[in-house]
């Protein structure tokens, strides 16, 4: 038997919010991996394909915005679904300094056959559809006060 914890003691790890988030993450994304490894696809490159289906020709600005990432992390995701013929840039004919993302028609091909990935994930994930709105409410939420805090203090240094 273990001794209490002091009363002004930190949490201990599986109590940390980060640390349950970052665990739900991992296990959320690997129960992709059986669905994606038959296509040729990691989980960042589905989160293209599935935003490019979505949203149609995109500048890579917009579609950084919409993956909330940078473009470190989206342009080598970019760069290796081109090579594969699954997308192809562009630049724009009324603004050459943008450049415009689109699938072809492999990558909309492709795109069709990710429609049974979402029911799959829904079984794995084993909440009910009101659960499921429930926590990404909580988490969009705590995503925005999170950034809202980092720009705060982002801005303060700057000032």
């Amino acid at each position: 038997m273990s001794a209490p914890e002091p009363a002004n003691s930190p949490p201990v790890l599986g109590q940390r919010l980060c640390f349950t988030l970052y665990a739900t993450s991992r296990a959320i994304t690997g129960a992709y991996r059986p669905l994606l490894d038959p296509l040729g696809l990691t989980y960042p490159q589905y989160l293209v394909l599935v935003a490019l289906g979505e949203h149609g020709t995109m500048s890579v600005k917009d579609f950084v915005a919409v993956l909330q990432s940078d473009y470190g992390t989206v342009t080598p995701l970019i760069k290796r679904l081109e090579a594969n013929g699954l997308l192809k840039r562009e630049r724009r004919a009324d603004d050459e300094r943008v450049v415009q993302i689109v699938l072809t028609p492999e990558g909309l091909a492709l795109h069709q056959h990710l429609s049974s990935v979402p029911p799959a994930i829904g079984e794995a994930v084993g909440l009910e559809p009101d659960e499921i709105a429930t926590v990404q409410q909580l988490v969009r939420r705590l995503t925005a006060n999170v950034n809202r805090h980092n720009n705060a203090i982002a801005a303060q240094r700057t000032a």
